[in-house]
């Protein structure tokens, strides 16, 4: 059994590195216009799309804590991966179809003209900040401290730069074909080498399930947990889980500009499903990996150093660097589909508006500098978080304040056409501020709920919120909002003339029954 890192890893990293950046640049000299840039010229196929969602999604802190969780807490945690398939399901049923028909470029946008500007800067505004201030920062900062367990010898600051850096240039100039073909890239080699590694694992463990089992806690594989649960409290799998995961998947820019630049509904719908069924992967090659090894190698006191000790002493020469690469993989892959969404943002939300003469190649270029800039700002702070922790807690907290009033507008807003630009402005103030009372008597210990459960009392406050101000103020203009709101016969658009094993819905039922399985296996 090695220990450490050798040479040959070393180099297959230094060749993975080389191949991502000679892919970026060959992309970039086919990216001319805004478009390019943005939706990569609306010309993606639903396995670019599907492959691009999970990569982009899966950081280097996902793998190190779900792994270390498995090891240390049990399974819980894992349920915002498979269950991950049902606000993608909502996707694909409900928002892409309106998304697509709208023609949008941001999320943002949808609000606009669904309601006002005003949503679309409130909104935007806090998409930005929280992706590079928390998303790409905290990649930057996770990421490094995952390298440094590598390669003891690096300095943040400089690991942090030359990530940013790598990420940022392809980024920049290849846009988000660039971040598309590379994520496909990261994806595969990903799930390859933490593949190899659960069956190194369970090979050690002679391919027994009942010495896995034998060697955990009572409740370990159970991710209904009670209500006092430090994790997920069951209420919060109900009232948090679900809304946290139609925010992520179905309004977030981050994520579903990928579909945003599908060539077709159809395949922006088949990739989100697909994207459905690899979120079920990480189960069985990241989470239950934690839970052998507390069979092969207890007394490991530090959750997050599992995943990095099983990579170093399971795993022969060269998987090692395979696996390391797809760790370093999925750094890349969260840094650079922030920066692309962030840059997407500021340039078509803020800049666009304001010199509405800006020509495709103006609106690159702008895009490209935005890039950069962000890029900068975000490995400038990723060091800082490291003086600041209690901070970084409390900004991830902040999910659970933002992610409510958005949903609501979003979900509630589709359905409910009397809702209009007043209630929805006022759900976004109103729900933020009282989420943000909520998040300082938690912290002053004055208000003793899970943030899971919080997420579902403030999404009933918005809704309220939303429905009473929309009634007490003028209806929207009812032919104005018919294209941005629910219509009969919305999932079954662009799937007549497909025969049933091409039609989505045929693979959201699938996609159910796995989910469904999964939940009765590990109730």
């Amino acid at each position: 059994m090695q220990s450490g890192i050798s040479n040959i890893d070393i180099a297959i990293v230094i060749g993975y590195f080389i191949l991502v950046l000679c892919i970026g640049f060959w992309i970039a000299r086919r990216t001319k216009t805004g478009e390019d840039l943005f939706l990569g010229g609306r010309s993606f196929g639903w396995g670019l799309i599907g492959l691009s969602l999970f990569a982009s999604n899966i950081s280097s802190s996902t793998i190190i804590g779900l792994t270390g969780a498995a090891y240390t807490t049990g399974i819980v945690n894992s349920v915002y991966e498979w269950m991950s398939g049902i606000p993608l399901i909502i996707a694909a049923l409900i928002f892409i179809p309106l998304y697509l028909k709208s023609r949008i470029t941001t999320i943002p946008e949808f609000l606009e003209k669904r309601f006002d500007r005003r949503s679309q800067l409130f909104f935007s505004g806090v998409s930005i900040f929280s992706t590079i201030m928390i998303e790409t920062a905290g990649a930057l900062y996770a990421g490094t401290l995952v390298l440094q367990a590598f390669f003891p010898g690096l300095e943040m600051w400089y690991t942090a730069l030359g990530l940013a850096m790598i990420a940022g240039i392809y980024t920049a100039f290849g846009g988000l074909k660039a971040v598309v073909y590379t994520d496909a890239i990261q994806a595969v080699i990903l799930i390859v080498g933490c593949s190899i590694l659960t069956y190194m694992l369970y090979q050690q463990l002679d391919f027994s399930w009942d010495k896995v089992l034998a060697s955990t806690p009572e409740g370990h594989f159970s991710v209904v947990r009670p209500l006092d649960d430090p994790g997920i409290p069951w209420p919060g799998l109900i009232m948090g889980v679900p809304f946290l995961g139609f925010w992520y998947w179905s309004t977030n820019q981050y994520i579903i500009q990928r579909a945003l630049g599908a060539k077709g509904l159809n395949h922006a719908r088949w990739g989100l499903v697909l994207a459905g069924f690899l979120k079920v992967i990480p189960l069985f090659i990241m989470v239950i990996p934690g839970a052998m090894a507390l069979a092969l190698f207890p007394g490991l006191e530090n959750g997050d150093a599992v995943f990095p000790y099983l990579v170093t002493n399971v795993l022969p020469v060269g998987i090692t660097g395979l696996v390391l690469a797809g760790l370093i993989s999925a750094i890349m892959s969260s840094v650079d589909s922030a920066l692309n969404s962030s840059s997407t943002l500021v340039v078509i939300d803020f800049i666009k508006p304001n010199n509405p003469d800006l020509t495709g190649e103006d609106i690159a270029k702008y895009g490209r500098i935005t890039t950069v800039v962000l890029m900068l700002v975000a490995a400038l702070w990723a060091p800082q978080i490291q003086n600041f922790t209690g901070l970084w807690d409390y900004l991830q907290q902040m999910f659970s304040i933002m992610v409510p009033p958005i949903a609501v507008i979003f979900l509630v807003g589709v359905f409910f056409k009397r809702g209009n630009a007043e209630g929805a402005f006022w759900t976004l103030i109103l729900g933020t501020g009282i989420g943000i009372l909520l998040f300082i008597l938690s912290e002053n210990d004055l208000w003793h709920v899970h943030y899971t459960m919080n997420v579902g009392i403030m999404v009933m406050v918005s809704t309220v919120i939303f429905v009473v101000v929309s009634l007490m103020t003028d209806p929207p203009n009812e032919e104005a909002i018919a294209a941005f709101t629910y219509q009969e016969g919305l999932a079954a658009q662009g799937t007549e003339d497909l025969p049933w094993y091409l039609d989505y819905r045929t693979h959201i039922v699938l996609l159910i029954l796995l989910i469904g399985y999964i939940l009765y296996l590990f109730w």
